[in-house]
């Protein structure tokens, strides 16, 4: 393997005998290789984190630069959302 680094990680008692038991059963190979895939599991969700900020970022600065609110009356909207499906229900069938 290239390019590893050597660091030192704390774990609880049980963390630690939870690696030891996998290596045990031969799930994995070494403890390191458990470290490894976690570290790859969080990776995955810290880009995915990261993606996620940036696009709601992204909206919220388009939101903020679209104007003064304008007010809804859901109650109206509602409504009008029923009559759309209403009449696309009877077109369909």
């Amino acid at each position: 393997m290239t390019n590893v680094e050597k660091i030192s990680v704390a774990l609880t008692t049980q963390q630690a005998a939870m690696l030891r038991d996998a290596v045990g059963t031969g799930a994995y190979a070494t403890t390191s290789e458990i470290v490894r895939e976690a570290v790859r599991d969080w990776s995955a969700k810290w880009e995915a984190r990261q993606a996620d900020t940036r696009r709601l970022t992204e909206l919220w600065n388009g939101g903020k630069a679209s104007g003064k609110p304008v007010a809804i009356d859901l109650d109206q909207l509602r409504e009008e959302l029923r009559q759309e499906l209403r009449a696309a229900q009877k077109h369909a069938g």
